[in-house]
């Protein structure tokens, strides 16, 4: 069986999920004190929601979780453990952690994220890939006196992936300079500029400056933009729009409360 969630385990053990006052169904009793059947439910979806298959041998561990549990609270107890502050302080963030996280599922049911906002989101992504992507080489050194004669070997015949081992950067040097299928957005300004306007198998004939020292940049190949599928990466996309929404909901929130 899955390992169980820690926050889930405090707040099980400390009693937080509490019965309703009106249900009386046990699971089972330890030491004459009945653990509730509504644990063992939440447990169970804990681990139906982490991909654990519903069977007997499931609810038989889960079971015997919670007896275990509920020995050790109950021998907690005895010895005042749950008097103790720092202890209180725990149990009172577990059980805070646990109504956050109920809140939280419970917005996002209730402010789902759109179709037409994943499609304007997947349609905003292709235009700043731009119509085109790129694959370029580049040969990265600290000096423009190095690349200068960088260049110069390239121009005497020399191959772009015998310069490349002389690259600073490590991602890339080992395979030629190789860069892969790239969109000129993925690179800062003086790097893009000087890539999208060489012809397919030219290299700079003068060194590029950026932030990170001197570029000789050769372009392999062009080709239009291959964007994947909507429905691809729809599920990514749903995902992180969710998130942000979450994310603004939380701030939305923090700016209101009243705060001394």
């Amino acid at each position: 069986m899955k390992r169980f969630p820690s926050r889930l385990a405090i707040a099980l053990m400390a009693g937080f999920i509490a019965l309703p006052a009106a249900a009386a169904e046990s699971l089972a009793k330890v030491n004459g004190i009945a653990i509730p059947a509504e644990r063992a439910e939440a447990m169970l979806a804990e681990q139906r929601a982490q991909g654990a298959p519903e069977s007997q041998q499931l609810k038989d561990a889960v079971r015997e979780e919670l007896i275990r549990r509920e020995v050790l609270s109950q021998e907690a107890t005895n010895k005042g453990l749950a008097k103790k502050a720092d202890v209180q302080a725990q149990m009172e963030m577990a059980k805070q952690a646990i109504l956050i996280r109920a809140y939280l599922q419970d917005f996002v049911k209730n402010n789902p994220v759109s179709d037409a906002d994943l499609k304007k989101e997947y349609d905003a992504i292709k235009g700043r890939m731009g119509d085109k992507e790129y694959k370029p080489r580049h040969v990265l050194v600290e000096t423009e006196d190095e690349a200068k004669a960088i260049i110069a070997k390239l121009q005497s015949g020399t191959a772009f992936e015998e310069v490349a081992k002389d690259s600073r950067d490590p991602g890339s040097k080992d395979r030629g300079g190789d860069l892969g299928w790239s969109n000129p957005g993925m690179f800062v300004k003086p790097f893009s500029d000087a890539m999208v306007g060489l012809e397919k198998g030219k290299f700079t004939t003068t060194p590029v400056k950026s932030d990170f020292g001197y570029h000789v940049i050769q372009l392999d190949d062009v080709r239009a933009t291959q964007a994947p599928p909507f429905e691809e990466v729809k599920p990514q996309l749903q995902q992180r729009l969710q998130q942000q929404k979450v994310e603004k909901h939380v701030l939305d929130l923090r700016a209101k409360a009243k705060v001394e």
